[in-house]
């Protein structure tokens, strides 16, 4: 994540055509930007050093082509990260392979028990 102080009119210029265009009307005043390719990660750095430090204070931001107000920004810090998102797919679709397996396990178990069972009488 990079943060930068920039000129306002300067960045401006510089979303102009992108996605990023829709929040040109927050860009007044003594801003710091902050840019990352990680959307999700940029937004728990900035909301997390606000919570410690009263100097900063969260305005918006933008977020595929859509503006963010300050609950918007928090929001976005409160996902989870992209691994623990793909460790719960994972988790998600392992579960129902896990379940049966288990039942398998006890019917195969079951079924031991019942063929052992003759033999020993």
């Amino acid at each position: 994540m990079d943060l930068s102080v920039l000129k306002n009119t300067l960045a401006r210029r510089a979303v102009k055509g992108s996605q990023f265009e829709v929040a040109g009307d927050q860009m007044t005043g003594p801003l710091i930007y902050g840019f990352s390719v990680d959307a999700v990660a940029a937004a728990k750095v900035v909301a997390d050093f606000a919570k410690t430090n009263d100097k900063l204070v969260i305005r918006g931001g933008a977020f595929a082509g859509k503006t963010l107000d300050v609950n918007g920004v928090k929001q976005l810090a409160n996902i989870p990260s992209k691994e623990v998102l793909l460790a719960q797919l994972c988790g998600l679709l392992m579960s129902p392979i896990s379940r049966t397996a288990v039942v398998l396990g006890a019917l195969a178990k079951k079924k031991e028990e019942g063929a052992a069972a003759p033999a020993a009488a």
